[in-house]
């Protein structure tokens, strides 16, 4: 049986990382991912030539410029500026909100007039929001609240917003200018050829198996290497000794459609609470596709089961004194070292958990 410097469990952006740099350092690696294919949440199929975001719309944006480069040194990327829009009841709003967004919304034309607006709607609250509610309306008024906040928010969370804590939206952007460029990173696009091509040139000489559970032979894939990278799910790893952490998850519906142009954008929020998903996404776009057909996803929010793919952890005072209890007994495994967003309970966007990879690395060498 070969032995490895490394075991990699999970076939994500973290492993990918970290088995990229183990080549360079001379280690060997051999990666175990549960799924049918490599690439974690990032991976890509192609449907009617379409690079189709099979878990979800991912757009690397970041204002990191080493990591910008690193990932600019396996594949070229494109100009994708993300600019999403919101479909509420049928009005087109842009997002995030700016000046289109109140112009519309308003049918005034000055970042004065807006700022005014905006200003009456927030002093109906007074004191400290007591609820999500509450929050939204003092952070951009009732009007931005109750169109393109409450319903959006009510379906992602599986609760009225009079129930949910007001920590949740610590802030909501607001731009007096017109400018529908949703990120504010110095750097954004879309791997040209899709995000397999990063994912493929990371793991190159890394041995893989997929369709294997690592948890359910831990003891012998444990004992074919020096050290154990697990970038899974950190209460599943314990078997759940200190109970269970709560997740967010999504499903997609896919269709392929007989026209060029479904929507006209990659990403439509749904923001009202009676149409059943909270977005619709046609991938197409990410690449400026050019197909005779088109894919689209309809996006749908849930809470999380066993057996789900887990996506967005709940970070609420119950979860994080619960997951600090994993991450100590975490901290006294000598061979094993967790990392990413299941193994550090902890939602990343895509740069951050390259940022996070790279420390990893140096830190599995200290």
């Amino acid at each position: 049986m070969k032995h490895y410097d490394y075991i990699l469990v999970g076939a994500g952006l973290y492993s990918a990382v970290i088995a990229w740099h183990a080549k360079q350092a001379g280690k060997s690696c051999l990666v175990l991912e549960r799924r049918s294919h490599i690439g974690g949440n990032i991976y890509c199929e192609e449907i009617e030539g379409i690079n189709v975001h099979k878990y979800g719309a991912h757009i690397f944006h970041t204002s990191n410029r080493k990591v910008w480069d690193f990932v600019n040194s396996f594949v070229e990327f494109n100009r994708y500026t993300n600019s999403p829009v919101a479909n509420y009841k049928g009005e087109i709003y842009n997002m995030p909100f700016n000046m289109n967004t109140f112009s519309r919304m308003w049918g005034i034309s000055t970042p004065q007039e807006a700022k005014a607006i905006i200003d009456k709607q927030k002093s109906e609250i007074t004191g400290e929001p007591k609820n999500l509610e509450e929050q939204a309306i003092a952070l951009v008024g009732r009007d931005i609240y109750e169109k393109l906040v409450k319903g959006y928010t009510e379906k992602q969370w599986g609760r009225d917003c009079s129930e949910l804590p007001s920590f949740i939206i610590k802030r909501l952007p607001v731009r007096f200018t017109y400018d529908n460029n949703y990120f504010n990173d110095l750097y954004q696009g879309i791997p040209i050829g899709g995000y397999n091509k990063l994912i493929d040139a990371l793991f190159e000489g890394a041995d893989i198996k997929t369709s294997v559970d690592f948890l359910t032979e831990k003891e012998k894939w444990m004992s074919m290497a020096d050290k154990v990278v697990y970038t899974g799910a950190i209460d599943e790893y314990f078997e759940y000794c200190f109970g269970k952490l709560e997740y967010r998850t999504v499903r997609f519906e896919t269709e392929v459609l007989d026209t060029d142009n479904y929507q006209g954008v990659a990403v439509v929020n749904y923001t009202d609470r009676e149409t059943p998903y909270t977005r619709v996404i046609e991938h197409k776009h990410f690449e400026f596709g050019t197909q005779p057909k088109t894919v689209i996803s309809k996006e749908y929010s849930t809470d999380w089961k066993e057996g789900m793919e887990p996506y967005y952890p709940v970070n609420n005072e119950k979860n994080q004194m619960l997951y600090q209890k994993y991450r100590e007994k975490a901290q006294q495994q000598e061979k094993v070292f967790f990392g990413g967003r299941l193994g550090e309970y902890k939602y990343y966007d895509m740069d951050k958990v390259i940022a996070s990879a790279m420390n990893g690395w140096e830190a599995l060498h200290r």
